[in-house]
Protein backbone atom coordinates (compact mmCIF):
# COMPACT_ATOMS: atom_id res chain seq x y z
CA UNK A 1 0.00 0.00 0.00
CA UNK A 2 0.87 3.58 -0.31
CA UNK A 3 0.30 6.68 1.03
CA UNK A 4 0.83 9.80 -1.60
CA UNK A 5 3.84 7.95 -3.18
CA UNK A 6 5.68 6.63 -0.58
CA UNK A 7 5.46 2.70 -0.17
CA UNK A 8 4.22 1.26 3.53
CA UNK A 9 5.04 -2.22 4.19
CA UNK A 10 7.97 -4.92 5.21
CA UNK A 11 9.88 -3.55 2.10
CA UNK A 12 9.85 0.11 2.93
CA UNK A 13 11.60 1.57 6.07
CA UNK A 14 8.96 2.67 8.72
CA UNK A 15 7.02 5.42 8.31
CA UNK A 16 6.95 7.29 11.02
CA UNK A 17 4.02 9.50 11.94
CA UNK A 18 4.76 12.75 14.36
CA UNK A 19 1.64 13.61 16.13
CA UNK A 20 0.67 16.74 16.97
CA UNK A 21 -2.46 16.53 18.88
CA UNK A 22 -2.77 19.23 21.33
CA UNK A 23 0.99 20.81 21.46
CA UNK A 24 0.39 23.92 19.36
CA UNK A 25 -0.54 25.41 22.59
CA UNK A 26 -3.58 27.41 20.79
CA UNK A 27 -0.40 29.77 18.53
CA UNK A 28 -0.79 28.55 14.80
CA UNK A 29 2.74 29.55 14.66
CA UNK A 30 3.52 27.29 17.37
CA UNK A 31 1.35 24.73 14.93
CA UNK A 32 3.88 25.73 12.07
CA UNK A 33 7.16 25.28 14.13
CA UNK A 34 6.04 22.00 15.41
CA UNK A 35 5.55 21.27 11.09
CA UNK A 36 8.92 22.25 10.62
CA UNK A 37 10.63 20.43 13.39
CA UNK A 38 9.03 17.26 11.83
CA UNK A 39 10.03 17.65 8.75
CA UNK A 40 13.74 18.59 9.91
CA UNK A 41 13.90 15.40 12.31
CA UNK A 42 12.99 13.04 9.41
CA UNK A 43 9.24 12.22 9.54
CA UNK A 44 7.56 11.59 6.67
CA UNK A 45 4.24 13.11 8.07
CA UNK A 46 2.85 15.39 10.85
CA UNK A 47 -0.83 14.11 12.03
CA UNK A 48 -3.41 16.60 13.60
CA UNK A 49 -7.01 15.65 15.35
CA UNK A 50 -10.29 17.48 13.34
CA UNK A 51 -13.00 18.18 16.03
CA UNK A 52 -14.42 20.54 18.55
CA UNK A 53 -15.39 20.29 22.22
CA UNK A 54 -19.12 20.26 21.20
CA UNK A 55 -18.70 16.97 18.46
CA UNK A 56 -16.48 15.71 21.26
CA UNK A 57 -18.78 15.94 23.99
CA UNK A 58 -21.17 17.98 25.88
CA UNK A 59 -20.74 20.43 28.72
CA UNK A 60 -22.49 18.90 31.85
CA UNK A 61 -21.71 18.35 35.69
CA UNK A 62 -22.27 14.59 35.54
CA UNK A 63 -20.53 11.27 35.91
CA UNK A 64 -17.88 10.45 33.21
CA UNK A 65 -17.77 14.04 32.20
CA UNK A 66 -14.80 14.92 34.77
CA UNK A 67 -11.63 12.95 34.65
CA UNK A 68 -11.75 10.97 37.61
CA UNK A 69 -8.44 9.19 37.90
CA UNK A 70 -5.85 10.56 40.21
CA UNK A 71 -3.24 8.92 38.16
CA UNK A 72 -4.65 10.63 35.18
CA UNK A 73 -2.33 13.96 33.61
CA UNK A 74 -5.83 15.79 33.33
CA UNK A 75 -7.16 14.50 36.73
CA UNK A 76 -9.61 16.72 37.91
CA UNK A 77 -10.69 18.16 34.21
CA UNK A 78 -13.75 18.38 32.61
CA UNK A 79 -14.09 17.21 29.50
CA UNK A 80 -15.50 19.91 27.66
CA UNK A 81 -12.67 22.01 28.62
CA UNK A 82 -9.76 19.65 27.70
CA UNK A 83 -11.03 19.58 24.06
CA UNK A 84 -12.11 22.82 24.37
CA UNK A 85 -7.59 23.64 25.25
CA UNK A 86 -6.43 21.13 23.17
CA UNK A 87 -8.67 20.75 19.64
CA UNK A 88 -6.38 22.30 16.44
CA UNK A 89 -9.10 25.39 15.06
CA UNK A 90 -10.26 23.98 11.79
CA UNK A 91 -9.03 27.44 10.07
CA UNK A 92 -5.40 26.28 10.55
CA UNK A 93 -5.93 23.04 9.14
CA UNK A 94 -5.16 24.82 5.56
CA UNK A 95 -2.31 26.36 6.72
CA UNK A 96 -1.01 23.03 8.43
CA UNK A 97 -1.59 21.35 5.39
CA UNK A 98 0.29 23.79 2.84
CA UNK A 99 3.38 23.72 5.25
CA UNK A 100 3.56 20.41 5.29
CA UNK A 101 3.43 19.84 1.76
CA UNK A 102 6.19 22.93 1.54
CA UNK A 103 8.47 20.92 3.80
CA UNK A 104 7.51 17.49 1.72
CA UNK A 105 6.25 15.84 4.22
CA UNK A 106 2.41 13.92 4.28
CA UNK A 107 -0.04 15.96 6.63
CA UNK A 108 -3.04 14.05 7.30
CA UNK A 109 -5.54 13.98 10.21
CA UNK A 110 -8.17 11.75 12.87
CA UNK A 111 -11.56 12.97 12.65
CA UNK A 112 -14.09 12.26 15.20
CA UNK A 113 -16.87 12.55 13.24
CA UNK A 114 -18.67 13.24 9.51
CA UNK A 115 -18.45 16.85 9.77
CA UNK A 116 -14.35 16.03 9.88
CA UNK A 117 -13.70 13.80 7.83
CA UNK A 118 -16.22 15.78 5.13
CA UNK A 119 -13.75 18.94 6.05
CA UNK A 120 -10.47 16.73 5.44
CA UNK A 121 -11.58 15.64 2.01
CA UNK A 122 -11.43 19.02 0.77
CA UNK A 123 -8.69 19.78 1.99
CA UNK A 124 -7.20 16.47 -0.04
CA UNK A 125 -5.90 14.12 2.95
CA UNK A 126 -4.01 11.61 1.85
CA UNK A 127 -4.69 9.25 4.20
CA UNK A 128 -7.16 9.18 7.57
CA UNK A 129 -6.13 8.21 11.27
CA UNK A 130 -8.65 6.45 13.85
CA UNK A 131 -8.07 7.19 17.17
CA UNK A 132 -8.13 4.03 19.74
CA UNK A 133 -11.19 5.12 21.07
CA UNK A 134 -13.02 5.42 18.34
CA UNK A 135 -12.21 1.58 17.04
CA UNK A 136 -15.09 0.46 17.45
CA UNK A 137 -17.18 3.84 16.39
CA UNK A 138 -18.69 1.89 13.02
CA UNK A 139 -20.77 4.99 11.87
CA UNK A 140 -17.53 6.92 11.66
CA UNK A 141 -15.26 3.77 9.97
CA UNK A 142 -17.87 3.90 7.20
CA UNK A 143 -17.61 7.35 6.58
CA UNK A 144 -14.05 7.51 6.65
CA UNK A 145 -13.30 4.03 4.64
CA UNK A 146 -16.39 5.53 1.92
CA UNK A 147 -13.18 8.00 1.01
CA UNK A 148 -11.03 4.67 -0.49
CA UNK A 149 -7.91 6.73 1.41
CA UNK A 150 -5.90 4.54 3.58
CA UNK A 151 -6.54 3.91 7.09
CA UNK A 152 -4.60 3.85 9.95
CA UNK A 153 -6.24 2.23 12.79
CA UNK A 154 -5.44 2.03 17.10
CA UNK A 155 -6.60 -0.49 18.57
CA UNK A 156 -5.57 0.39 21.79
CA UNK A 157 -8.50 -1.64 24.35
CA UNK A 158 -10.19 -3.30 21.31
CA UNK A 159 -10.91 -7.18 21.49
CA UNK A 160 -9.86 -9.44 18.87
CA UNK A 161 -13.57 -9.54 17.44
CA UNK A 162 -14.08 -5.71 17.66
CA UNK A 163 -11.02 -5.46 15.85
CA UNK A 164 -12.33 -8.06 13.47
CA UNK A 165 -15.58 -6.18 12.75
CA UNK A 166 -13.64 -2.63 12.36
CA UNK A 167 -11.41 -4.46 9.51
CA UNK A 168 -14.63 -6.01 7.93
CA UNK A 169 -16.23 -2.81 8.28
CA UNK A 170 -13.83 -0.93 6.67
CA UNK A 171 -13.00 -2.76 3.57
CA UNK A 172 -16.91 -3.55 3.15
CA UNK A 173 -17.58 0.46 3.07
CA UNK A 174 -14.77 0.42 0.14
CA UNK A 175 -11.34 0.70 1.98
CA UNK A 176 -8.61 -1.51 0.79
CA UNK A 177 -5.67 -0.37 2.45
CA UNK A 178 -5.41 -1.09 6.14
CA UNK A 179 -2.58 -0.50 8.73
CA UNK A 180 -3.56 -1.59 12.74
CA UNK A 181 -1.34 0.22 15.31
CA UNK A 182 -0.80 -1.74 18.41
CA UNK A 183 -1.44 0.87 21.11
CA UNK A 184 -1.84 0.87 24.70
CA UNK A 185 -4.52 3.60 25.97
CA UNK A 186 -2.89 4.95 28.69
CA UNK A 187 -1.11 8.72 28.59
CA UNK A 188 2.01 7.75 29.36
CA UNK A 189 2.14 4.01 28.29
CA UNK A 190 5.39 2.11 30.04
CA UNK A 191 7.05 -0.59 28.61
CA UNK A 192 6.06 -3.58 30.26
CA UNK A 193 2.25 -2.71 29.35
CA UNK A 194 2.92 -2.49 25.51
CA UNK A 195 3.13 -6.07 24.59
CA UNK A 196 4.69 -6.13 21.61
CA UNK A 197 4.90 -9.80 20.71
CA UNK A 198 0.95 -8.98 19.64
CA UNK A 199 2.33 -7.54 16.86
CA UNK A 200 3.02 -10.29 14.48
CA UNK A 201 -0.53 -12.17 15.76
CA UNK A 202 -2.24 -8.96 14.40
CA UNK A 203 -0.88 -9.27 11.39
CA UNK A 204 -1.37 -12.84 10.68
CA UNK A 205 -4.81 -12.95 12.63
CA UNK A 206 -6.04 -10.10 10.11
CA UNK A 207 -4.16 -10.27 7.00
CA UNK A 208 -3.18 -6.16 7.05
CA UNK A 209 0.22 -4.30 8.29
CA UNK A 210 0.56 -3.89 11.78
CA UNK A 211 2.58 -0.52 13.42
CA UNK A 212 3.15 1.01 16.68
CA UNK A 213 0.80 3.84 18.36
CA UNK A 214 3.62 4.42 21.07
CA UNK A 215 2.77 6.28 24.05
CA UNK A 216 6.27 5.52 26.17
CA UNK A 217 9.14 7.76 26.73
CA UNK A 218 12.05 7.39 24.30
CA UNK A 219 12.30 5.25 21.57
CA UNK A 220 13.43 2.01 22.07
CA UNK A 221 9.85 0.55 22.65
CA UNK A 222 9.65 1.52 18.61
CA UNK A 223 12.50 0.09 17.64
CA UNK A 224 11.36 -3.55 19.38
CA UNK A 225 8.19 -2.91 17.55
CA UNK A 226 9.94 -2.24 13.62
CA UNK A 227 11.98 -5.82 14.61
CA UNK A 228 8.51 -7.47 15.74
CA UNK A 229 7.37 -6.09 12.09
CA UNK A 230 5.84 -2.34 12.65
CA UNK A 231 5.91 -0.95 9.29
CA UNK A 232 4.30 2.56 11.47
CA UNK A 233 5.39 4.52 13.82
CA UNK A 234 3.26 6.93 15.76
CA UNK A 235 4.32 9.21 18.21
CA UNK A 236 2.90 12.28 19.82
CA UNK A 237 5.75 15.45 19.47
CA UNK A 238 6.32 18.46 20.56
CA UNK A 239 8.81 21.13 20.01
CA UNK A 240 9.96 21.11 24.08
CA UNK A 241 7.88 19.16 26.78
CA UNK A 242 8.79 22.16 28.94
CA UNK A 243 6.74 24.56 27.23
CA UNK A 244 3.89 22.57 28.57
CA UNK A 245 0.76 21.54 26.61
CA UNK A 246 -2.26 18.60 27.13
CA UNK A 247 0.20 15.90 25.67
CA UNK A 248 3.14 17.65 26.58
CA UNK A 249 4.65 15.12 29.05
CA UNK A 250 4.49 11.80 26.79
CA UNK A 251 5.88 13.53 23.69
CA UNK A 252 9.28 13.50 21.57
CA UNK A 253 11.06 16.42 21.47
CA UNK A 254 12.89 17.26 17.67
CA UNK A 255 16.36 15.52 18.63
CA UNK A 256 14.35 12.58 20.57
CA UNK A 257 12.13 12.42 16.83
CA UNK A 258 15.36 12.31 14.62
CA UNK A 259 17.02 9.45 17.07
CA UNK A 260 13.87 7.62 16.45
CA UNK A 261 13.85 8.27 12.57
CA UNK A 262 17.32 6.70 12.56
CA UNK A 263 17.31 3.84 14.89
CA UNK A 264 14.38 2.41 13.59
CA UNK A 265 15.23 2.34 9.96
CA UNK A 266 18.36 0.97 11.85
CA UNK A 267 16.34 -1.89 13.01
CA UNK A 268 14.39 -2.77 9.73
CA UNK A 269 17.51 -2.35 7.71
CA UNK A 270 18.37 -4.96 10.17
CA UNK A 271 15.92 -7.43 9.65
CA UNK A 272 17.55 -8.35 6.10
CA UNK A 273 16.54 -11.95 5.04
CA UNK A 274 16.76 -15.34 6.42
CA UNK A 275 20.52 -16.26 5.84
CA UNK A 276 22.91 -18.73 6.89
CA UNK A 277 26.79 -18.48 5.87
CA UNK A 278 29.33 -15.59 5.31
CA UNK A 279 27.77 -12.65 2.65
CA UNK A 280 29.42 -10.64 0.39
CA UNK A 281 30.65 -8.09 3.16
CA UNK A 282 32.25 -10.95 5.43
CA UNK A 283 34.58 -12.43 2.09
CA UNK A 284 37.57 -10.55 3.92
CA UNK A 285 36.59 -11.70 7.49
CA UNK A 286 36.80 -15.36 6.58
CA UNK A 287 40.51 -14.94 5.96
CA UNK A 288 40.52 -14.41 10.08
CA UNK A 289 39.07 -18.10 10.65
CA UNK A 290 41.39 -20.27 12.32
CA UNK A 291 43.23 -22.95 9.86
CA UNK A 292 45.90 -25.00 10.35
CA UNK A 293 49.25 -24.28 9.66
CA UNK A 294 53.08 -25.33 9.58
CA UNK A 295 54.33 -23.47 12.88
CA UNK A 296 57.89 -25.20 12.93
CA UNK A 297 60.28 -25.17 9.57
CA UNK A 298 60.24 -29.10 8.21
CA UNK A 299 62.82 -30.65 6.32
CA UNK A 300 61.20 -33.37 3.59
CA UNK A 301 59.68 -36.31 4.93
CA UNK A 302 59.27 -34.68 8.14
CA UNK A 303 56.19 -35.73 10.10
CA UNK A 304 52.92 -33.69 11.37
CA UNK A 305 53.25 -33.40 15.25
CA UNK A 306 51.11 -31.26 17.45
CA UNK A 307 54.42 -28.90 18.01
CA UNK A 308 54.81 -28.02 14.14
CA UNK A 309 51.61 -27.60 13.51
CA UNK A 310 48.56 -25.50 14.86
CA UNK A 311 45.42 -24.08 14.10
CA UNK A 312 46.23 -20.17 13.83
CA UNK A 313 44.92 -17.31 12.14
CA UNK A 314 44.42 -16.43 9.12
CA UNK A 315 42.03 -19.31 7.30
CA UNK A 316 44.44 -20.03 4.03
CA UNK A 317 45.19 -23.70 5.37
CA UNK A 318 42.72 -26.93 6.41
CA UNK A 319 39.96 -26.74 8.90
CA UNK A 320 40.97 -26.98 12.35
CA UNK A 321 38.43 -30.31 12.42
CA UNK A 322 40.92 -31.79 9.93
CA UNK A 323 44.18 -31.57 12.95
CA UNK A 324 43.66 -35.30 14.58
CA UNK A 325 44.13 -36.58 10.42
CA UNK A 326 46.77 -34.87 9.80
CA UNK A 327 49.03 -35.57 12.56
CA UNK A 328 51.14 -38.63 11.88
CA UNK A 329 51.64 -37.67 7.96
CA UNK A 330 54.22 -36.95 6.21
CA UNK A 331 55.78 -33.61 4.30
CA UNK A 332 57.74 -35.26 1.17
CA UNK A 333 59.29 -31.89 0.33
CA UNK A 334 59.34 -30.04 3.72
CA UNK A 335 57.70 -27.15 4.22
CA UNK A 336 58.82 -23.74 6.08
CA UNK A 337 57.23 -22.11 9.18
CA UNK A 338 53.97 -20.23 8.11
CA UNK A 339 53.05 -22.74 5.29
CA UNK A 340 49.08 -23.41 5.15
CA UNK A 341 48.20 -27.21 5.51
CA UNK A 342 46.89 -28.13 2.37
CA UNK A 343 46.20 -31.91 0.94
CA UNK A 344 48.74 -31.60 -1.42
CA UNK A 345 51.46 -31.41 1.06
CA UNK A 346 51.02 -34.39 2.49
CA UNK A 347 51.12 -38.03 1.77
Amino acid sequence: MKIGQREIGPNARPYVIAEMSGNHNQSLDRALAIVDAAADAGADAIKLQTYTADTMTIKVDAPGFVVDDPKSLWAGRHLYDLYEEAHTPWAWHGPIFERAAQRGIHCFSTPFDDTAVDFLESLGAPAYKIASFECTDIPLIRKVAATGKPMIISTGMATVAEIDETVREARAAGCPDIVLLKCTSTYPATPANTNLRTIPVMRETFGVHIGLSDHTMGCGVAVAAVALGACVVEKHFTLARADGGVDSAFSLEPAELKALRIETERAWQGLGEVRFGGSKAEAQSMLHRRSLYIVQDLQPGDVLTRENVRAIRPGLGLPPKHLDLVLGMRVPRGARRGTPVAWELLR
